[in-house]
């Protein structure tokens, strides 16, 4: 492990890969891990650059969606994983049928932050892990996830990992948690360098996150070199490396290796750990690209199943995205940032088997602003009834402190 990681707003890429947003890199991994006196685990996972929920949950049954989706929308008939009658599970999810079989997975559709319009990854993100209405120096730059510890008495850091140089906002605030994060690599031509530095020279926050990077090396650049390799992308591969290309073949490895370490601190004192996926930023070839996203959450979620063993009764695990995606596909057989998403609830912990949340219907009229999937349900609800389920909070304590302003509505019995 490295002594550095990257900055939340950093990224990692080869020079060809400019233009691709930091907030989006699937190569931006942190883990934040928090001790409390419960029994109960919570995992959140935070799907950075905007999962495409009717891809992933697919509302078939929904006589819009064919002709919103002339080549992604899949039938049962065609490859997707029938749920209910209704939606349909995207097939690059299919290792995880068998939870969902057992009651262990479930979904949230039509779900959002209070973040509306501008669609920028970096403040729905922040949004979404702040889990206020609001950014802004009112709104505080601590996370939900933090607030809640702040609720609770005697709250100590697994101190031994406090690794890297911030938190994720989800877990950062006043209780000290503890961060840890696989090695980065960065490696660029002399010239990709130098036109990075230009692009980022007057963004400080780039610009500092950059020079880290630089003098960063390890794991990270070695998935980089896996997914070129299975990309076919021999030029890419040709760039860098053969010592980062052979790491590729090590093991663990990316997803698996943070799964695992979060699995294994989540058996000790840790009961609450988030840590982030990229790649959901479908704007081209989503058919081809959604598939390596969600196999890494799929690897995610079965590695913690698998590791946590008996204590997988008692987690509950949520992913969370900044925002959804257009309903219609674009011209380059991708979509574009939207509103309205999907929320996964993994678990023991979590009454799966069903598609929570209220369907809005993919009309035109019933769309929001016409393009979108209209949200019907605020995805810090259901986080809030999950934390309530699990931890045994106050109902005021979760709209007043963890999420201030928040009404929760209705129990939707996310968990057993």
């Amino acid at each position: 492990m490295s002594d550095t990681m990257f900055t939340r707003r950093g990224f990692l890429t080869r020079s060809a890969i400019l233009g691709c947003s930091a907030a989006a890199s699937p190569l931006l991994t942190p883990v934040s891990l928090a001790s409390a006196p419960w029994d109960n685990r919570l995992v959140v996972i935070i799907l950075r650059g905007a999962m495409d929920g009717l891809d992933v949950v697919q509302p078939y049954g929904d006589p819009g969606l064919a002709g919103l989706r002339r080549t992604l929308a899949l039938r049962p008939d065609a490859g997707a994983l029938d749920l209910d009658g209704y939606f349909a599970l995207h097939p690059a999810l299919a290792p995880l049928y068998p939870l969902w079989q057992a009651n262990d997975l479930g979904f949230v559709h039509a779900v959002s932050t209070p973040y509306r319009d501008k669609r920028s990854h970096f403040d729905g993100q922040d949004l979404l892990e702040a889990g206020t209405v609001t950014l802004g120096p009112a709104s505080g730059r601590d996370g939900w996830l933090n607030r809640l510890l702040q609720t609770q008495p005697g709250m100590s850091a697994e101190t031994a990992y406090a690794i890297g140089h911030d938190n994720m906002l989800l877990l950062s605030g006043d209780v000290p948690v503890a961060n840890w994060s696989p090695d980065v690599a960065l490696k660029l031509s002399p010239q990709g360098a130098r036109l990075a530095e230009l692009v980022m020279h007057d963004d400080p926050l780039f610009r500092d996150a950059f020079a880290e990077a630089q003098m960063l090396s390890g794991s990270m650049q070695a998935m980089a070199a896996e997914e070129m390799a299975a990309t076919g992308d021999m030029q890419g591969m040709a760039g860098m490396s053969a010592p980062a290309q052979g790491q590729a073949k090590g093991k663990p490895k990316g997803i698996k290796l943070i799964a695992e370490f979060t699995a294994k601190r989540l058996r000790a004192d840790t009961r609450i750990a988030s840590f982030s996926i990229g790649g959901w930023d479908t704007h081209n070839g989503q058919e081809r690209t959604l598939p390596r996203a969600l196999d890494q959450l799929a690897q995610a979620i079965l590695t913690l199943k698998a590791e946590l063993g008996p204590h997988w009764k008692k987690t509950a695990v949520l992913a969370m995205t900044e925002f959804g995606r257009t309903v219609r596909e674009n011209g380059t057989k991708g979509t574009d940032h939207g509103t309205g998403g999907a929320m996964l609830l993994a678990g023991g912990a979590v009454r799966g088997g069903r598609v929570y949340g209220q369907w809005p219907g993919l009309a035109e009229a019933d769309l929001y602003q016409r393009r979108d999937l209209m949200p019907t349900g605020d995805v810090r609800a259901y986080a809030g009834w999950a934390m309530r389920g699990l931890f045994g909070l106050d109902r005021a304590v979760v709209e007043q402190a963890v999420f201030p302003g928040l009404d929760m509505g209705s129990d939707p019995k996310l968990l057993r």
